[in-house]
């Protein structure tokens, strides 16, 4: 595990290889799962985990968690499951289209789990030009919609396509590359996004597109 931080604001992230003990038996798994369109702006489809994987990884995400971020207790799992980002750069909704965060408070805990054997596409992480934010808690979420908002009303919406680096609106602080059976963890309050390159093909088939275990975390 190494332990960097992102940007300006110096948050946490959380960078461990050889995550799971058997990727290639996840991979296995996964080709077999019944892929769904996701929910919660998410661009692409979904699958249910091994029930084994988080009880095994339970425990290998409080480590490493109660190292990076300083925090103890329990892990409580929001959601997780395997993702697919397929959803073609036209289709895309205007969140999609932007940098997100998913949640507001500092005990919510992202994990990006990679598993495409040739890495793939990584996670990019973004700072707000308009008001310098490179997280979004609740303090700060009123006026950066507010800002956000604005901007799009006087400027126009982003164009159909994934965001990956510098935008009008937003300044790439850090892309950290995918590798298979790598791990990511950071707080939900950074704003980040998949790393979607132009020459994705954006296959929904867990053998040839861009598979990853996602979860979301409450821990202490």
């Amino acid at each position: 595990m190494r332990i960097e931080t992102i940007g300006a604001e110096a948050q946490p992230l959380a960078i461990l290889d050889d995550f799971a003990p058997d990727p290639d038996a996840l991979r296995r798994f996964a080709m077999a799962a019944d892929f769904t369109p996701a929910l919660n702006h998410f661009p692409g489809v979904r699958a249910a985990l091994p029930d084994a994987y988080l009880h095994h990884q339970l425990p290998v995400i409080a480590a490493a968690a109660g190292e990076a971020f300083g925090v103890a207790g329990p892990v409580k799992v929001v959601d997780a499951s395997f993702s697919i980002v397929s959803t073609p750069a036209e289709a895309l909704s205007i969140a999609q289209r932007l940098p997100h965060v998913d949640a507001f408070t500092a005990d919510r805990i992202a994990l990006v789990h990679y598993l495409s054997p040739e890495g793939g596409d990584g996670t990019a992480f973004f700072q707000h030009r308009a008001t310098g934010f490179e997280t979004v808690d609740t303090a700060r979420r009123d006026l950066f919609f507010r800002h956000l908002d604005m901007q799009m009303r006087h400027g126009g919406v982003p164009p159909p396509e994934y965001v990956r680096g510098d935008t009008p609106l937003f300044t790439c602080i850090r892309t950290e590359p995918a590798q298979y059976n790598r791990a990511l963890l950071y707080r939900s309050w950074n704003l980040h996004s998949g790393a979607i390159s132009p020459a994705n093909p954006l296959s929904a088939d867990a053998r040839t597109g861009r598979l990853t275990v996602t979860g979301f975390l409450s821990i202490g």
